[in-house]
Parts: C-alpha cells; structure tokens; sequence
C-alpha cells in the first residue's frame, strides 16, 4: 500500500518541500532512498525501535521509502518522524486522514521519543507558503515556529502522541509568546556608564552604531577596547520584525537558536583568533553558516586583529561589501546573509606599547612595521573608523561623576536610524549609510565646495584611496544625521576624516 508524508529539508537558511513516499509490497526488507545522507540512512535503526517502544509493529514486508525530489541530497535526523509516520500509514497501523494538511518534522529516538531538530522557523515558513494547515515538529521547537502566523503549530514529544494526533484529537496549537516590551529587551548587565574617559572612543562607538560602520579600535593593553566593543550592542536600535524573524532563521537553521521564540536582541559573536576561515565564513562538508552569517543584523567583534591568520581575515573582505555569503559546491550553492558590523581591535605593536605616553615600547620598527602589516591595505580600507584608544589617566578612573548611559546613547543611535529609514525607504536592501553604493552617495551626500576642498586636501595629505575616500562621506553623512542636520558641513568631513587613524602614515614608520 502506498502513503505520501509532507516534510521539509534546508538549503542555505531556507526550507524546501520533501515528499516522503512510502510503499509496502511484498517481501522483505527496507530500503530508503533519493539522495540521502548516512544519517537519514540510519534512520531505519532508530525507527525500528522506536515502533518496538511505542507498540507499534515494523512490517514484516519490502518497505520502500522515497524521498522526493530525488536529486536534492536529503542531510540529517529531522527526517525520522515523517518516514516512521509514513510506514505507519502505509501498514494501515494509524489513519491517513489528516496526512496532507501537515507538515511533519523530527528526530526520533530509541525510546520513541521526538528530539529537537535544525531550521524550525524556515520549515515552518515554507509550510505556511505551500498552504499547509499546519506542522508538526517537536515540542522543542513548538515555540520558535510558532512565529509564523497563520500556521497551526503543534508540538509533539513522542511518535505516540504525533500518531494521536493525526488521528484526529487535535490539542490546542501552539501560541507564539508575547514579544517583551522595549524596556526588558534593552536592559544590559553592561553600559557605556561603566566606562570612564574614553569620550572620543564612545563617539565613535556611537557613530558606527548609527551608521552601520565598520570600526577598528588600536591601542596598548588594558586601555578598554574590549570593554567598549562588548557594550556597543546596549546602543544599537531594537530588530525590527523583518530582521528578528531572518536573524532567528540562520540561527535555528545552524541549531543555535538560544531563546524559544523570535530573537529579539542583535547578535554579538566574538570568535576566538584560531577560528578557521570556514568557521567564520560557513560553508564544510554540510554547509553550515559561519561566524559573519550568525552576526547579521549584528556585531562580529575580532579581538586582538593581527592574531588572527592572514587567510581568514581576507575572506572577510567580500562579505563586508556584498552582504552576502555564497557557499559553491559541484552540484549547488547556498547563500548566506551576513549584513553584520565589524568591531575589531588590536594592540599596535607585538610587545602592546608603542606609541603609550607612559611605557616604552621594546619592539623595533621594523618589528612594529610587520606587526601591523598583517592587517592587508584591502581590508584596512573597508573599515570606515580607525580610532586609537589610549589609556585612562588616574584622575579619570577615580573620578565617580557618572558617564552618559547606553540608554540616552541609544536615543540618539535610534534617531540617526530612522531618518536613514525615511531617506532609504524606496530602495529595497538599504537600510543604514554604510550600504550606500556610488551612485547613492552622489544622490543623497552632495558636499560643498568647503567640503570638497577639505577632503582633496586629506585624501594628497593621507594618500587616501577611492574607497576611503567613499566611506569618509558616508561617515560624515552618519554624523550630520546625529546632528539632525540635513547637510553635510566641513565639521563633519572632518571629523570623518579623523577616525581615519592608520591612514596617517605616524604607525609603524
């Protein structure tokens, strides 16, 4: 007898249909195919115990499973509930009736019992766009894919109760949770009140934020960096529901999905130095999205820079301008988003104290020279602020009048972002200063002729490229925005120019 099971598999961070065909003639034995993985083959062990322990019976015939599309490599466990369900039907142990209306999703074990899985949201995108009534998947993940709306969501934490189920006693579906309000999500063990002095590196904190920059911080040990780049996401602007709901998808999709539902904070992901270049970029035997792809909408911050390998830190120079990640393989490729702000910092020279006002430096020139020339030109030239941080005198760090907070900050940052909103809001995929191509800095940044002078003049004195060159305007768009000023002046041209630090020619010579 022949039954047809609706299920789902990822490509890239989206989901696709998959049709699991089961038919029982006879004979003997089980056979399982249409590209799949040695996981899904295995499925076979798991299900036949898992009918042991739900008193269920295995036929005792030539069990056939197809998985269609056949040419479509089928990866990973979430493939056992909807072929289990499928024999089922197909033996006529269970009725069918209610089969077609519902996707079904799930690792099965021994026991009988369903254990979470990948890509929940996707899965359950795709069956709200195919017209499905429903999905069922496990209770795990009942909550994450319960964002979508209009889609029945039933959690299920055994293959007995799927099977009831679909027999027609439907429980109450899942409800999505209530998003919390603004308050609670911006609430941070850190903020920027923690950090005393600092002003010029809090505001360039603040414009990056605002614009969506790239930013650099150099400077000795122990001058704050760290503490700085780990507290800019408490001035960062709240995801709107587009960007929660595509930033829950790649984390589901990678099986790092830390809260049960959207996610609703921006992510910070700090990889150490000896990340490889397919950890940070995605990619491997099963594709998988990297560091840069879990940081959209986000903040990847790299700390201590030039530790990280030269061949690493290259393969972020295509991400930062296109946005996007392509992972190519023989027979497909899958696309990742990686729409993320780089926060990096670094210590100037090999010993940390070149260039301190207090401590001497033992490194050599040369040593210095070497030192900060495994950060690449290319690269360097993609980072639109280049700060130097230095370190906080006494009279500041004891001082105990309070520093502006995250929060007051973040007012401004938000402001910034919906007149950027307002300015973008005909052109699809633009959404903040930092993703205006040529033609759009032409269109929305005319300069003066003030303006136009002042940076001839920095781009011969700093021998600036075309790309500094772009990304100056841009910062100083950033920064008239702050102001809420709807020119750019000579003010803010040249303080863009001046988070331009190792353009200077003072380092390293």
């Amino acid at each position: 007898m022949y039954k047809k099971c609706n299920a789902s598999a990822i490509i890239g961070i989206d989901a696709v249909r998959v049709d699991v065909e089961s038919n029982i003639t006879p004979g003997l034995g089980m056979f399982l195919v249409g590209l799949p993985d040695s996981a899904v083959r295995e499925s076979q062990e798991r299900i036949r115990s898992a009918f042991i322990n739900s008193e269920f019976k295995m036929p005792g015939k030539k069990v056939v499973v197809n998985l269609a599309p056949a040419d479509l490599r089928k990866e990973g466990s979430a493939l056992d509930l909807p072929i289990a369900i499928a024999i089922l039907a197909a033996s006529e142990q269970i009725s069918a009736d209610l089969l077609e209306h519902f996707v079904i999703m799930g690792e099965l074990s021994l026991d009988g019992s369903v254990k979470g899985i990948k890509g929940a949201l996707p899965m359950a995108a795709m069956a709200h766009s195919a017209g499905f009534k429903g999905i069922i998947l496990p209770s795990a993940n009942a909550a994450e894919a319960a964002v979508v709306e209009g889609l029945e969501v039933y959690g299920v934490s055994t293959l007995r109760e799927a099977t009831t189920l679909l027999s027609g006693i439907l429980p109450e579906s899942v409800k999505p949770e209530t998003k919390a309000d603004n308050e609670e999500i911006n609430i941070y063990a850190e903020d920027f009140a923690d950090v005393k002095g600092q002003s010029a590196a809090k505001r360039a904190m603040e414009v990056a934020a605002a614009g969506g920059h790239n930013i650099m911080m150099i400077g000795a040990p122990g001058s704050g960096k760290s503490m700085l780049a780990r507290r800019m996401p408490t001035i960062m602007p709240p995801l709107s529901l587009e960007e929660a709901l595509e930033t829950t998808k790649i984390h589901s999709v990678a099986g790092k999905s830390e809260s049960q539902g959207l996610i609703e904070r921006r992510p910070f992901r700090a990889p150490h130095h000896m990340a490889s270049p397919v950890s940070l970029v995605g990619g491997g035997s099963s594709p998988q999205p990297g560091e840069i792809s879990l940081a959209h909408n986000g903040i990847l911050f790299l700390d201590e820079l030039p530790e990280f390998g030269r061949s690493v830190l290259e393969v972020l120079r295509q991400p930062m301008e296109e946005k996007k990640v392509v992972v190519s393989r023989a027979k497909y490729s899958v696309e990742y988003p990686a729409n993320f702000t780089l926060v990096a910092a670094m210590n100037p020279c090999p010993c940390g104290f070149y260039n301190h006002p207090t401590k001497d430096c033992v490194c050599t020139q040369g040593e210095v020279f070497r030192y900060l020339n495994r950060i690449s030109g290319p690269l360097l030239d993609r980072i639109d602020l280049q700060i130097e941080v230095t370190p906080v005198a006494f009279e500041e760090i004891s001082n105990n009048r309070p520093s502006e907070s995250s929060a007051s900050i973040r007012e401004r940052v938000i402001a910034a972002r919906e007149r950027q909103r307002e300015r973008f809001k005909s052109i699809e995929g633009v959404h903040t200063n930092a993703m205006m191509n040529s033609a759009m800095i032409k269109e929305f940044c005319p300069l003066t002729p003030e303006c136009t002078a002042l940076l001839g003049r920095a781009m011969q004195r700093l021998n600036l490229s075309a790309r500094a060159y772009d990304r100056i305007i841009k910062v100083a768009r950033t920064i008239a925005d702050l102001a809420g000023e709807e020119n750019i002046t000579p003010t803010h041209i040249a303080e863009a120019i001046g988070y331009r630090t190792l353009d200077r020619g003072n380092w390293g010579r």
